[in-house]
């Protein structure tokens, strides 16, 4: 997967959806074709995000650790990397230093 650095004809939330007491920030959009996706941006903190759909979460910039559901090692991604989480699933992330941006492709 390349880097994604923009998206054109898209319909965004002007809402933010913040969690984690803002230590997690995002906006949803909604492509064309009625794809929908998040953008965001994590801070410094070791968060567990569940899902409800499939997950393919893309590093735009920073970097972060990350465990998924029921593993014990943590692998690292930067911008340019992404990894996937299974629907009803869970992971841990850790941000430390710069703030980790990323596109969440659900489904």
């Amino acid at each position: 997967m390349s880097l994604t650095e923009k998206f054109d004809s898209v319909t965004v939330a002007t809402k933010a959806n913040v969690y984690f007491d803002g230590k997690c920030v995002s906006h949803g959009i909604v492509l064309a074709d009625g794809t929908k996706k998040s953008v965001g941006v994590i801070l410094p903190a070791t968060l567990t995000f569940n899902t409800g759909a499939p997950e393919i979460m893309e590093g735009v910039a920073g970097s972060c650790r990350v465990r998924l559901k029921g593993e014990s090692e943590w692998t690292v991604y930067g911008a340019g990397e992404s990894f996937n989480v299974p629907a009803n699933s869970s992971f841990d992330i850790e941000v430390a230093g710069e703030p980790y941006h990323y596109v969440c492709h659900f489904g």
